[in-house]
């Protein structure tokens, strides 16, 4: 699937159609450069999930959890700062993203080899016109 958004309605209507890969995927790693929108299009869903909560990027904590009154545990992940795979086994990653709840990963990346097969790829570049083009890969 390929989005592409110019606007806050075109994110809204994004993450709304998020929502049905919602139902049958619950591992989602985000790809992009520093500053591309990964954190703001992850608000965006968590809004689309009913999630009142404000969401911010848990860069320093590595992990927000939010709850969902139709998607149950929400676990947003920063892992910017991770070096390694190892690092990552020190914060029990494995131990939220193998659970049966919806866990976003933003620089993903950094862990792909602990990630489950199934885990969707979100990538998210930017245009010289502002745009985001989100495409994603299952």
């Amino acid at each position: 699937m390929k989005f592409y958004a110019r606007n806050e309605k075109d994110l809204i209507n994004i993450s709304s159609d998020f929502l049905e890969l919602m139902k049958e995927y619950k591992c989602f790693a985000f790809n992009g450069e520093m500053g591309v929108g990964k954190t703001t299009f992850i608000s965006y869903l968590v809004k689309a999930m009913g999630i009142v909560d404000q969401v911010s990027s848990p860069t320093y904590g590595y992990v927000n959890e939010y709850e969902s009154p139709f998607f149950g545990t929400v676990y947003h992940f920063d892992l910017y700062r991770i070096e390694d795979e190892s690092e990552a086994y020190d914060i029990g990653i494995e131990e939220y993203i193998y659970r049966d709840n919806v866990v976003f990963i933003e620089w993903a990346e950094k862990i792909e080899n602990l990630l489950p097969e199934d885990c969707v790829w979100i990538n998210i570049t930017k245009d010289d016109l502002g745009g985001r083009t989100i495409e994603t890969e299952i």
